[in-house]
């Protein structure tokens, strides 16, 4: 099972990267970012895919999507100087909650 969660915390990584690929590429204007994102994707769905085999669909996929978004909305402050309120940082908070709650659950279960 910890071979699983190594396998969705390198797939959670490859998606940060890749969405700031996204960002970088201008909507697809820019070719390095944009080939980066594509293959950062799908290297991130192949690596989610084997996640998959070892963990549970419906844990493994509310912690890729809650860190995942989580991680990125903090990448957008830190690294593309977005702006954060307070709606947006309980929001983030209120998803990490809920992904350490799924966690003890499937721990407990």
């Amino acid at each position: 099972m910890l071979k699983g969660y190594l396998l969705l915390a390198i797939a959670i990584a490859l998606e940060i990267v890749s969405t700031s690929m996204l960002k970088a590429s201008c909507g697809f204007t820019k070719l390095m970012p944009s080939v980066a994102f594509i293959a950062g994707m799908g290297t991130c769905f192949y690596i989610f895919s084997k996640s998959l085999l070892l963990l549970p669909l419906g844990i493994a996929y509310a912690i890729w999507a809650g860190v995942g978004t989580a991680l990125t909305a903090l990448v957008a402050v830190f690294i593309w100087h977005e702006q954060m309120d307070l709606t947006t940082g309980l929001g983030i908070l209120f998803i990490i909650i809920g992904v350490i709650l799924l966690n003890i659950r499937s721990i407990t279960s």
